[in-house]
């Protein structure tokens, strides 16, 4: 699979200096979790399922996780678990069957379940539809009820002899409250650590942290203007994302608004979106609840996130076309990379608009270029504007 890979080969040559390039459910983990992306989450209980994680590759989608936690009831587990497996059964045959399958590959499919005990009997009756699954979401991770989770996926992974990866979500109120926050930190980063081969990505909950204090933010504020939660991904990097090896890839939050049975874009702008109609493209997005949603997008990666949860598929476009590296980006990092720049020093950029500091911006030129690696780098003169609008589903 490959960002990006559902537009024809044409228009991606028209908008990538670099292409975005392929990967599968099997490569390096420090790529697959930048892969990730726009992760769309989806009820487990769903009818369609298969249909629907088929439609979703379709569109871009290159990750999903189907939930038997919070977006079902509870007494609606056990019904849940059997349709996920009868889904997946239906997944595996569908495309062991289907010649296109190379077309569209199935994303990264993930199970977020309740308890523990889930995730051997889950991956003991898929069967052999257990090749598609790429791992579990953990819910509510501390350090004391993580490590049952992390030692059922160990277990599990070494019943089928699949690698199987942990995305622990981090939404537990004992992060949140600032008397238990730091203990809390620590024991989820010796937690994490203990088992770094099968951490894939960390996952924030913030829906879970404003419903502790009764919150809920507007459409037109991002997680950051909420304070309380701003404090909490602060620390959550500060401690678990950094950049010196010790840290993992922290996703950014999910974005609750949509509108449904609307098209994102009006049809003259899918027809021609690269003839000079940026300004009504900005107004479009704008009168379709998205402006807070590209503000919270760009402020999760000026904070040290990476991807971002979402619960609709309209979010997943702005998501990928945000994460493409811009030609100014790629030109930064790549000068600040070569090997005759190992001693460090000062050079002006080849845009000419700025100081590119060799060693203190080191870090980010090495997440950059992988960050090109996975969503390609832009043409010069490429925006966002125009990765989006060839990115949206025209119906």
């Amino acid at each position: 699979m490959r960002h990006f890979g559902h537009l024809p080969p044409g228009l991606r040559a028209t908008l990538f200096h670099q292409e975005p390039a392929e990967f599968t459910a099997d490569s390096p983990q420090r790529l697959l979790a930048v892969a990730l992306g726009a992760t769309l989450y989806s009820p487990a209980t769903r009818p369609q399922l298969a249909a629907d994680v088929l439609k979703q590759a379709a569109r871009g989608v290159v990750s999903m996780v189907l939930c038997l936690e919070d977006s079902i009831g509870d007494g609606d587990v056990a019904a849940g678990e059997e349709n996920l497996v009868r889904q997946f059964t239906e997944l595996a045959e569908m495309t062991a069957k289907n010649a296109k399958e190379a077309e569209s590959p199935l994303p990264l499919l993930f199970v977020r379940v309740r308890t523990p005990d889930q995730i051997p009997d889950l991956t003991r009756r898929l069967g052999p539809a257990v090749r598609l699954l790429s791992g579990f979401v953990l819910p509510k991770f501390t350090a004391l009820r993580g490590v049952p989770f992390l030692e059922a996926l160990a277990a599990a992974e070494a019943a089928c002899g699949r690698r199987l990866f942990a995305m622990p979500v981090l939404e537990s109120p004992e992060l949140l409250h600032l008397e238990s926050r730091t203990e809390t930190l620590q024991g989820i980063a010796r937690t994490v650590d203990a088992y770094r081969d099968r951490v894939l990505a960390l996952r924030l909950g913030v829906t879970d942290f404003c419903s502790a204090y009764g919150l809920r933010r507007a459409p037109d504020m991002t997680a950051y203007d909420v304070r309380i939660v701003a404090s909490v991904i602060a620390d959550v990097v500060n401690v678990l994302g950094r950049a010196d090896g010790s840290g993992f890839t922290v996703t950014g939050p999910v974005w609750e608004y949509f509108r449904l049975h609307e098209r994102m874009f009006k049809p003259q702008l899918r027809q021609s979106p690269f003839r000079g109609r940026a300004e009504e493209l900005r107004t479009s997005l704008i009168e379709h609840a998205m402006d807070g949603l590209l503000r919270e997008i760009e402020l999760d990666r000026a904070n040290g996130l990476q991807g971002k949860t979402c619960i609709h598929p309209s979010h997943v476009p702005p998501v990928h076309a945000l994460s493409v590296v811009s030609h100014e980006e790629f030109s930064d990092a790549a000068d600040i990379l070569r090997p005759e720049r190992d001693g460090g020093g000062v050079l002006r950029s080849a845009y000419t608009n700025k100081m590119n500091e060799v060693k203190p911006h080191r870090a980010w030129a090495e997440r950059t270029l992988l960050r090109a690696e996975v969503f390609g780098v832009a043409r010069e003169g490429v925006s966002f504007v125009e990765l989006l609008a060839a990115s949206v589903p025209h119906a």
